[in-house]
C-alpha cells in the first residue's frame, strides 16, 4: 500500500472521530455542560483531513503513487468528510453552532449526487468517463471547507456571509461545468458510433 493511500486511509477513520467530537460537544452545549475545547479539537481534526487531502494528491502525484484504490478512496474520503459536517451543522444544535440554512447542503449534496448519477449514465453509455478537475471545483472545494471551519470555530459571521455566498456560487457553477463536460462527452461518443 502506498504512503498517499495511507494517507486517505487515515483521513476517512478521522471522520467518525470528528463526528462524535462535534456530536458531543453539541449534546454537552445543550445540558449546560460546555468543554470549550472540543469545538477547537473538532475543527483541527476537519482541518488535518481537509489539508491531508491535498498531501496525498501531491505524493501520488509526485512519487508516481497513483493507484486505482486510490483513485476511490480519495474522492470518496472528500464527500464522506464534507457531507458528515454539512449534515451536522445543518441540524439545530441549540446554539452550540451557528446553524447552516438548508439551501447550503442542499446545493451541495445535489450537485454531487448529480455529479455522481451523470458519471454513472456516462459510463453506461459510453463505457469511459473522463474527470477533469477544474479550478472552478477546486474554489467550490476551498470554500466550501472555509464555510464549515468558519462555523466549527464558531467565529462571528463575515456580512452577507461571504465565505458560503462564494461556496454557493462556485459549488453551482463548478456542477454546470461537469454537466457540460459530460453533455460533450456523450456527443462526442455518439458521433463516433454513428
Amino acid at each position: 500500500m502506498t504512503l498517499a493511500n495511507k494517507i486517505t486511509i487515515l483521513r476517512i477513520l478521522l471522520i467518525p472521530v470528528f463526528v462524535w467530537v462535534t456530536l458531543d460537544y453539541a449534546v454537552r452545549f445543550q445540558a449546560g455542560h460546555v468543554r470549550e475545547w472540543q469545538p477547537v479539537l473538532a475543527f483541527v481534526i476537519f482541518a488535518v483531513a481537509a489539508l491531508s487531502d491535498g498531501l496525498d494528491g501531491y505524493i501520488a502525484r509526485r512519487y508516481n503513487q497513483r493507484t486505482e484504490l486510490g483513485t476511490w478512496l480519495d474522492p470518496l474520503a472528500d464527500k464522506a468528510l464534507l457531507i458528515s459536517a454539512l449534515v451536522i451543522l445543518s441540524i439545530d444544535h441549540g446554539g452550540a453552532f451557528e446553524q447552516l440554512p438548508l439551501w447550503f447542503p442542499i446545493l451541495v449534496i445535489s450537485r454531487d449526487v448529480i455529479l455522481l448519477s451523470g458519471t454513472m449514465l456516462l459510463h453506461f453509455f459510453t463505457g469511459h468517463v473522463t474527470v477533469r478537475p477544474r479550478w472552478v471545483g477546486k474554489c467550490a472545494t476551498f470554500f466550501q471547507m472555509l464555510t464549515l471551519g468558519w462555523v466549527l470555530l464558531q467565529i462571528q459571521q463575515p456580512p452577507f456571509h461571504w465565505p458560503m455566498l462564494a461556496a454557493g456560487i462556485f459549488t453551482f457553477a463548478s456542477g454546470m461545468w461537469y454537466i457540460y463536460d459530460g453533455v460533450r462527452q456523450l456527443t462526442a461518443h455518439e458521433s463516433k458510433t454513428r
